[in-house]
């Protein structure tokens, strides 16, 4: 089939190079001319596992081509997914203006039957206002709207696309229905089902979805500090829950809050379609409420071991991207850590494998950045982790030992036994479990 993507962020640039990785004719547009030339030239702005791979492989072989030119893509497709920016306003609600912006754009366009698709994450009700824009100079006749949501996670987005657990369709149309199918078959030969359903319904699954993964990591966050209170250990608590069919095992580990582009936004979002509608989501304003303040969970551990003025203290931070295996730094805990620490006068010197440079373009030279984990603690006080790295799962702890000026370890993501630390010789706090003194 012939597919246009518009726009070449971390959704459009995964689906359109998935879609052509089957075989598909895919043009991706953008209007940042800088980052086509970027994209043609064979660069991919973005870390993600196996995706660098697929693009140079479908890019070389044609299938995957870029493009400034919205017309030219319009031409030649009988799809096209709307993959643009739906950022979050003050009051939480999603920003429309580029999806409807384009739509207007494409009603002057559009001159065959095409199925114009929303991938991007929208609140309920916006493929209605798609299709209100489209039909300002469009016969109806011309086009079906239909909703797609994306569930990819980032570090396995690729996998996630290839191989989906579902894929969600919002339509009111046997056509659109029919093409739709048509385009997903390949991608659920193992029996995986494409689900058909009406529009509202496939917007609202997206942001429910999101929103309940959301509160599991939020509830277990809680579990975690009052076994803290309480003198219980949340490893023990996880895998007595996890093993409960109903509960299962995903989403229960404790750490210091959820980020990224999709919880934060997502749950937002929610909660100010249901101010809309006049309900009250307690359930989403307590999880907004406890992430918010679960993301300074390390950094109160830090003040109440050393107390509020840091200024002669330096902390090594391994992690900064808000989840391992992406380079996303958008709403990442450690960043909040780090904003803390800067106000109480600490050095920080910090190492991330993939989101270094994107952390520098934030904070200069306000944070030491280092050209590996071990450099990073060199006269170090403590070391405090924040994103789990399968790197930092098995680190040499002697020698993390000799290049601390203590063996001190906080610990936001729980990757040590608490046992072997112990027997290791440090001090180590991490969430939801005995601290070692």
């Amino acid at each position: 089939m012939n597919i246009a993507v518009v726009g070449t962020g971390y959704v459009g640039l995964v689906s359109g190079t998935c879609f052509a990785e089957t075989g598909n004719n895919v043009m991706c547009v953008d209007i940042d001319a800088n980052k086509i030339d970027q994209l043609r030239a064979g660069k991919v702005p973005i870390y993600e596992p196996d995706l660098e791979i697929l693009f140079e492989r479908n890019q070389r072989q044609g299938r995957l081509k870029f493009t400034t030119d919205l017309q030219e893509a319009v031409d030649m497709a009988e799809v096209i997914f709307l993959a643009l920016p739906t950022p979050p306003g003050e009051d939480g609600q999603a920003d429309l203006k580029y999806i409807l912006g384009v739509a207007k754009d494409l009603s002057k366009m559009v001159t065959k039957y095409t199925v114009i698709v929303d991938k991007s994450t929208v609140p309920v009700g916006t493929a209605e206002k798609v299709n209100a824009a489209l039909l300002e100079h469009l016969d109806g006749s011309l086009f079906d709207v239909v909703s797609n949501p994306e569930f990819l996670r980032e570090g396995v987005a690729v996998n996630d696309f290839l191989k989906p657990d579902r894929v969600v369709i919002g339509t009111d149309t046997e056509r659109a229905e029919k093409v739709m199918r048509r385009l997903y078959e390949p991608f659920v030969r193992s029996g995986n089902p494409i689900i058909f359903m009406d529009l509202r319904s496939a917007e609202m699954t997206k942001y429910a979805a999101n929103s309940y993964l959301a509160t599991r990591i939020t509830f277990m966050n809680e579990v975690a500090n009052l076994c803290e209170q309480v003198g219980a250990d949340v490893d023990a608590v996880r895998k007595g829950m996890g093993s409960d069919t109903r509960i299962g095992k995903r989403f229960l580990f404790p750490g210091v809050g959820y980020g990224g582009s999709c919880f934060p936004k997502d749950v937002q979002a929610l909660a100010h379609t249901s101010n809309q509608y006049d309900y009250e989501f307690k359930i989403l304003n307590a999880v907004m409420d406890v992430n918010t303040r679960q993301r300074f969970r390390i950094a109160d551990k830090l003040q109440e071991a050393y107390g509020d003025d840091l200024k002669n203290k330096t902390i090594a931070m391994w992690g900064l991207a808000f989840k391992p295996n992406t380079d996303d730094i958008r709403e990442a805990p450690a960043l909040y850590t780090i904003d803390r620490l800067i106000e109480a006068g600490a050095t920080i010197r910090a190492f991330d494998p993939e989101a270094m440079d994107n952390v520098k373009a934030v904070y200069g030279d306000k944070v030491i950045f280092c050209e590996d984990q071990y450099e990073a603690l060199k006269g170090a006080d403590c070391l405090a982790i924040m994103t789990e790295w399968s790197m930092f799962r098995t680190p040499d702890f002697n020698y993390m030992s000799s290049l601390l000026n203590e063996p001190v370890v906080f610990d936001g993501r729980n990757l040590y036994d608490v046992e072997r630390m112990k027997e290791a010789g440090f001090k180590y706090n991490s969430i939801g479990r005995e601290a070692i003194s």
